[in-house]
């Protein structure tokens, strides 16, 4: 099989495996982070959300060898040290979570969204996370702690 190098969470990691292996089962399966969630395997629910280089993607469409081997992988488990990352603290702050199956991803898109928008209104939101699906619906926590990190995003910077 192929090795493979790449950076995940600011460190350099190698496996060996098939070149189509979509990076989600890479993370689970050969590196222990298990923080990224399988939903349904066709890019489309969000729960597998990763950040390539900063920007949101779908690890479960994301094959490894799509990847170059100076791209930059962060999962929920690198986001920050000490998950005191905005949105991680707003998350806690508005009680999100109900099963919580889907908000590594919904963070994880949540994030790399206020890079881009650390000022949005509610439509911006809406547009934003449209592809993040919450079984448990609870989509208005969601937005309330989505505007209490970008304050604090703001404030930061």
């Amino acid at each position: 099989m192929p090795k493979f190098e790449i950076n995940v969470n600011k460190e350099k990691r190698s496996v060996n495996i098939d070149p189509s292996t979509p990076l989600l089962w890479v993370l689970r399966d050969e590196l222990n982070l298990t923080g990224t969630k399988f939903g349904c395997g066709r890019g489309l629910c969000g729960s597998c959300t990763i950040h390539v280089n900063g920007v949101e993607r779908r690890s479960c469409q994301t094959p490894i060898d799509s990847l170059e081997e100076d791209d930059q992988i962060t999962t929920i488990e690198g986001l920050s040290d000490s998950g005191d990352h905005p949105v991680q603290k707003a998350w806690v702050t508005h009680d999100v979570p109900q099963c919580g199956y889907c908000q590594s991803g919904q963070i994880m898109t949540a994030s790399a969204f206020l890079e881009r928008n650390n000022n949005p209104d509610d439509s911006d939101i809406d547009s934003a996370m449209k592809m993040n699906i919450c079984r448990c619906g609870t989509y208005q926590r969601i937005k309330k702690a989505i505007h209490t990190a970008s304050k604090e995003i703001r404030n930061e910077k």
